[in-house]
């Protein structure tokens, strides 16, 4: 796996984390 990969993989992984945080938890954004 290149850098790229890694990178936009852990991206992608935080994102869909901090949009799961905020349906849950609205109150906190």
């Amino acid at each position: 796996m290149s850098v790229a990969n890694v990178v936009g993989g852990l991206l992608a992984l935080g994102l869909l984390v901090y949009l799961f945080v905020a349906l849950i938890k609205p109150e906190k954004f």
